[in-house]
């Protein structure tokens, strides 16, 4: 009986879990996958009680989100999110951090079409990462807005006065290109956590090597990876800590 309940077993769960996503949550984290604990175990072992930090692509101000462990311990930052229907939620769940409405870009152009899906998480300024995804058949387009877009070293430079501790990127499809338009001798960010895997619809999500390889040529080390996102630290940073 068991062997033959098998296969149809296996056949609910697929239908099941193709609408209903399969919750693991890791005590303590709010982040996807623990990234927030293993960057607050960094933090916390060097003496950086508070870290600063910098979001680019919020979507959820207090789920699956890299900072809002840091927030509900005490540090401040500033959060960067270009779909303007979620901004009353990030301010209302986020009201001491600086909240921005626009994206983030890497021309000279004051504005760019922002491409928004019925889930909002996986709306991106990226053409032929919208086109990839409306043709999934998973999730549908619903609107492209005109977005005002800002460089990453304006955004440094017109919000903080010190770099900041922590930068989070997950733009859906520019994480390398911004990572390259950030000059890192000027703003040497010591922790970087950013998305380092190709959209899917399932767990199989092949790995954007690029960025990795990016990171290393400008001094920065894989601290961890979470096979969703990789946590980047600045090896003049790390290693010239033990001196003090």
């Amino acid at each position: 009986m068991t062997t033959i309940l098998r296969p149809f077993k296996e056949f609910v769960r697929s239908i099941v879990f193709r609408f209903i996503k399969p919750v693991v949550k890791i005590p303590n984290s709010y982040a996807q996958a623990g990234e927030d604990v293993v960057m607050n175990f960094l933090f916390q072992g060097i003496g950086i009680k508070h870290p600063s930090y910098l979001e680019l692509g919020v979507h959820h101000p207090d789920d699956a989100n890299n900072t809002y462990k840091f927030y509900m311990e005490g540090s401040r930052g500033v959060l960067v999110e270009a779909n303007p229907s979620l901004i009353p939620k990030i301010r209302e769940k986020r009201p001491e951090d600086v909240v921005l409405n626009f994206g983030v870009g890497v021309t000279n152009e004051k504005a760019a079409q922002f491409f928004v899906f019925d889930e909002p998480g996986i709306s991106t300024f990226d053409q032929k990462e919208a086109d990839l995804r409306s043709d999934s058949g998973a999730h549908k387009l619903v609107t492209i807005l005109s977005v005002e877009i800002k460089s990453i070293t304006d955004i440094l430079e017109e919000n903080f006065k010190r770099r900041p501790d922590l930068l989070s990127i997950d733009i859906e499809g520019l994480d390398l290109a911004v990572l390259e338009s950030l000059d890192t001798k000027k703003h040497p960010i010591p922790v970087i956590c950013v998305e380092t895997c190709v959209y899917s619809e399932n767990h199989i999500r092949p790995k954007d090597h690029r960025i990795g390889d990016y990171m290393a040529s400008i001094g920065y080390f894989p601290y961890a990876d979470t096979y969703i996102n990789t946590i980047y630290v600045n090896k003049d940073w790390f290693y010239s800590l033990e001196e003090k």
